[in-house]
């Protein structure tokens, strides 16, 4: 009984270690084929990254308990103790009480002993690598002699060297049906926990490919991003180079003082809202270098002189540059002149950024891909606790993003 219950549910945990296998390959893939993408500018991190992964999965397994301690604590989880229990209860109660030694119930138990602590153990040792013929049976033929090797000592060197008289485990017919309880037992024993410890093994691979896979995205969706935002603003001085040489001077030492938050940006998967703030004012007021008639800016809910305003929350850099960059692109730039709004509300557990600029929204623009590189990153450092929509409330149109509060210092990615 022990033995079929066992082997139906190492049939179980094959099944879940596989699904396992399939998703932590998938994650690997999906880290390989994002980690390609932005090789242009976090290829080194990334290969970094990958390598902590697998450091970190050696020392787990080298942390990992040995197989005699290992084995001996998963025999006595609820799940296998009670069958063992079982199975076993009534064999010692039967070698008592139609036996004629005295003793033969101690018997029953160093046979029970012997079977639980033995079977599956030598089950791990020999069949490490699950059930495999290709070498002429040779490890079955080895653990069919640990069974009748434990057999024989329990159930003949015993009772012979202790002068014990007849019993039920001693008879020879006896002997044979325990040894194949031993052989069937210890192979569903150990099979059972052999596939659950791949299984834990397969779960920790597949969440720290996740977590490599996580980091690439990140790294793909900023490669995308980064030049996207310096390419126009550089199209952008060089237009006033042509202009007015005094203003593209101010503006390519505002486009430098920028570059520098935005450099550290990139090093970086989450910094304190102050400094993605200071990034959409620059932007801004860059915009606003070139024509000071494009649009009116109007902040509500924070102090932009204050560089420690909402220092406190955390958000992935430039996030809110991609919808600064939006809100100008199609309001002002596309000649739809006026109030750019700016707004933020602080709840306890969440805050709100909203943009509002002029122009009406016309729905996703075809091969625009602003909107899906915010909700991509979004997806991807808060999962489903951040939302973001754009809508259009007559000729004005708002993007708004709601993100959950993480009161915590940064942590700094080095490149």
């Amino acid at each position: 009984m022990a033995s079929l219950m066992g082997v139906c549910a190492t049939d179980r945990l094959r099944i879940r270690a596989k699904t396992l296998q399939y998703s932590a390959c998938a994650a690997n893939g999906r880290g390989a084929r994002m980690n390609g993408r932005a090789s242009a500018v976090g290829s080194g991190r990334m290969r970094r990254v990958a390598g902590y992964a697998s450091r970190r999965l050696v020392v787990d397994r080298a942390k990992a308990p040995s197989l005699i301690r290992h084995t001996l604590r998963e025999l006595m989880v609820l799940r296998r103790a009670v069958p063992i229990a079982i199975v076993a209860v009534p064999m010692v109660f039967l070698e008592a009480r139609w036996s004629r030694d005295q003793y033969a119930w101690l018997l029953g138990l160093v046979m029970v002993f012997a079977f639980v602590s033995i079977a599956p153990l030598a089950w791990r040792v020999l069949m490490e690598d699950g059930l495999d013929l290709s070498h002429g049976a040779i490890r079955l033929l080895l653990y069919a002699g640990v069974a009748v090797g434990t057999v024989g000592a329990v159930g003949v060197a015993i009772p012979y060297a202790f002068e014990m008289g007849p019993s039920i485990l001693t008879a020879p017919t006896s002997l044979i049906v325990c040894v194949a309880l031993f052989i069937a037992g210890g192979w569903g024993l150990g099979r059972d926990i052999q596939l659950e410890a791949k299984l834990e093994s397969e779960r920790a691979r597949a969440d720290e490919l996740a977590r490599v896979a996580e980091q690439a995205q990140l790294a793909a969706i900023r490669a995308n991003l980064d030049p996207h935002f310096l390419f126009n603003t550089l199209n952008a001085i060089a237009e006033w180079c042509r202009i007015d040489g005094v203003m593209a001077e101010q503006a390519v030492l505002k486009l430098s003082a920028l570059l520098r938050l935005l450099l550290d940006g990139v090093q970086q998967a989450q910094w304190p809202l102050s400094r993605e703030i200071r990034l959409v004012r620059d932007l801004f007021e860059l915009h606003l270098l070139r024509d000071p008639n494009l649009f009116t800016l109007r902040w509500e809910g924070l102090d932009t002189s204050d560089p420690n305003a909402h220092a406190d929350v955390l958000v992935p850099p430039m996030l809110l540059l991609s919808m600064a960059e939006n809100a100008v692109k199609h309001g002002p730039a596309s000649g739809f002149r006026g109030l750019v709004t700016v707004r933020l509300v602080r709840e306890p557990h969440s805050v709100r950024i909203a943009m509002e600029n002029p122009g009406p929204y016309g729905g996703p623009r075809e091969a625009s891909m602003g909107i899906a590189l915010i909700e991509k990153r979004l997806q991807v450092a808060y999962g489903t606790a951040a939302t973001f929509s754009i809508e259009g409330m007559g000729e004005r149109t708002t993007a708004s993003v709601t993100l959950p509060v993480r009161e915590q210092a940064p942590s700094k990615e080095h490149s």
